[in-house]
């Protein structure tokens, strides 16, 4: 059974506006239905859906049961650092948010809560020796004391999607909205956000700061230990190499595009009831960001000082750790390798688009990709694009184009002509309509690397103190990409730190719970920018199901008509019911206007 927790009061669906925060009208929520009758011989696709759905639990089960014990701590060598501590730790539970919500059994998400709260109390009680900032707990106010936002960001993965399932669960909206208070200046422990230069002081921050300092080697690894025995999944064989690796990630004072990745705790606490000031700290951050690109010939900067000076004083603006001109040695081959983190910014103009609606931060994204493919060279005949840039210049050249960020665009826009920035994708191409095979040959791999994993899982026979935090992530069973690309039309929650991008979202009115019902299959074929098609199906022989269709992740998609069969009906809300006879199916042509609404982690039945 599901542990109990403070509950929250909910209401019925009605055919009512819900509150939102100034900008974009609030949805009128009308409780449509539609009925299919139609009978439908069960495709493949399907019965592979409904089998993976169910594959996943016993794997992820006995995940569970090897490597934690009934505290929910993970059973591994407790360590600091950005190679194997806290962040990976939560890692272990990558796609397990996503595997309930798409509509896996209560018992992932039992697990993931147990396993959510022990790692937070294991990690408060873990304490360093020598870092200075972890000594009085790794973990503080249940967030950890400082870290950079690519470690952040991966290690949130859990948190920042468990909302999909448990949006009124008191403990989480707490959490949310304490972790957004922490970069809005709510919290005087927690000084990260200056509001007058809008920016974050520091890349590295936390529940307990920024750092204002250098930062050392040992800020990064974390204590001394003795490697010997350990699988170092970096390479190292010994401390001292754990050490030289972070010789150069001294540059952490100033702001960094990485920081834009925090924009997803106030999006966490907005999702939650709309509250106006989270949209506005969102929106005030990320057009600071804009402006900052368009002083900088369209190109995100990578510092940006304590005074709001792009670059400085001397105008390096590809300067700190993860930056544009981050290449460091790495000892382990002794070659210097290209380390720039441009792609987790993509998640702060993700969060700009779902609060606003606003097009114009995709455009700012498109505009930075034509920016730096302008800079190719031509060598000996042949064209190169760039991937860094230093003091010298650019370099870091490709054969071609530099297209970090195409596929988000592509989804953001549904411009054709974005599209072709995209290259080969087999997902991409199938809904394109040229991979007719793809939804059977993605759903047969993943259930394939379910058994995989779980031989994995089986030979391992090390000891866990001598288990890294890190060790087990590769075997983690949970397999969702084909179904959240396929159910969802959605793009792949990535390790960045973000939120759902998805066209269509499914809940159970039965079970009052997200996902499909049992039985369902959906299978979305086709995306543009107002239409999406859908496929429908109850295996069962016998009995109905009902599911509720959401336009949008969070209700962000307006959903305007519905097509099948030759009838059209009209909807005009984010969300539709359907009730699907035993053994029927139907295919369902979708108008919608995308990002129309204020965008809520709000089940349909509590709006």
């Amino acid at each position: 059974m599901l542990r109990t927790r403070t509950p929250i009061i909910i209401f019925a669906l009605c055919a009512c506006a819900w509150v939102s925060a100034v900008g974009r009208p609030a949805p009128v929520v009308r409780n449509v239905s539609i009925q299919i009758d139609t009978r439908m011989d069960p495709p493949r696709w399907a019965k592979l859906e409904r089998q993976l759905l169910d594959d996943n639990v016993p794997a992820c089960r006995e995940f569970y049961q090897k490597y934690f014990d009934n505290r929910g701590y993970l059973q591994c060598f407790v360590r600091w650092g950005a190679n194997d501590g806290p962040d990976d730790a939560f890692e272990n539970f990558n796609r397990w948010p996503e595997l309930h919500a798409l509509g896996a059994s209560d018992e992932i998400l039992r697990m993931f809560l147990e396993g959510h709260d022990g790692l937070i109390k294991q990690y408060t009680e873990a304490r360093t020796t020598d870092v200075p900032i972890a000594r009085q707990g790794m973990y503080y106010k249940e967030f950890i004391v400082q870290s950079d936002w690519m470690h952040h960001g991966e290690g949130l993965q859990l948190f920042n999607r468990m909302g999909l399932s448990i949006p009124s669960d008191a403990t989480y909206q707490a959490r949310a909205r304490r972790f957004a208070g922490f970069y809005m200046g709510e919290d005087p422990e927690a000084p990260n956000y200056d509001p007058v230069h809008k920016i974050i002081r520091s890349m590295e921050n936390g529940s307990r700061g920024p750092m204002l300092r250098k930062a050392t080697p040992i800020d990064w690894v974390g204590d001394p230990f003795d490697v010997r025995g350990f699988d170092a999944l970096h390479g190292e064989s010994a401390f001292e190499q754990f050490l030289a690796h972070y010789q150069e990630y001294g540059d952490v004072i100033g702001d960094h595009f990485l920081n834009l990745v925090a924009t997803t705790l106030p999006m966490n606490a907005y999702l939650i009831a709309g509250e106006a000031r989270y949209k506005t700290w969102i929106t005030g951050y990320m057009n600071a960001w804009l402006d900052r690109m368009k002083q900088n010939g369209g190109i995100i900067p990578s510092f940006v000082d304590l005074d709001g000076r792009i670059g400085g004083q001397g105008g390096e603006w590809w300067k700190n750790a993860y930056g544009w001109g981050f290449s460091p040695v790495n000892p382990v081959t002794g070659r210097r390798e290209d380390r720039n983190r441009i792609p987790r910014a993509l998640v702060g103009f993700n969060n700009a688009l779902l609060v606003t609606g606003d097009q114009k931060y995709v455009d700012a994204w498109r505009t930075m990709m034509d920016a730096v493919n302008s800079h190719a060279r031509d060598d000996g005949g042949r064209k190169q694009y760039p991937t860094m840039f230093g003091a010298e210049g650019w370099y870091g050249w490709r054969d071609a184009p530099w297209n970090v960020g195409a596929l988000e665009v592509w989804y953001w826009s549904q411009r054709s002509s974005d599209r072709s920035r995209v290259g080969r994708n087999d997902w991409v191409e199938y809904l394109d309509g040229r991979k007719p095979d793809y939804p059977e040959q993605a759903l047969e791999r993943d259930l394939k690397s379910i058994q995989q994993r779980l031989s994995a899982i089986r030979r391992d026979t090390t000891p866990p103190e001598k288990r890294l935090a890190d060790n087990m992530l590769d075997d983690n069973p949970a397999a969702t990409e084909s179904m959240v690309q396929l159910m969802w039309g959605a793009l792949l929650p990535g390790r960045e730190g973000g939120l759902l991008n998805a066209r269509l979202r499914y809940f159970d009115p039965e079970r009052r719970r997200a996902g499909v019902p049992e039985d369902v299959g959906a299978l979305v074929s086709e995306l543009s920018d107002s239409r999406t098609v859908v496929t429908l199906i109850n295996l069962n022989p016998t009995k109905t199901r009902r599911v509720i269709v959401q336009g949008g992740g969070y209700g962000e998609h307006q959903l305007l008509t519905v097509t099948s069969a030759g009838k059209t009906t009209r909807i005009d809300s984010p969300i539709l019911t359907v009730q699907i006879g035993a053994a029927s199916g139907a295919r369902l042509e979708l108008e919608m206007k995308r990002y129309a609404n204020t965008p809520t982690v709000k089940h349909p039945w509590m709006r």
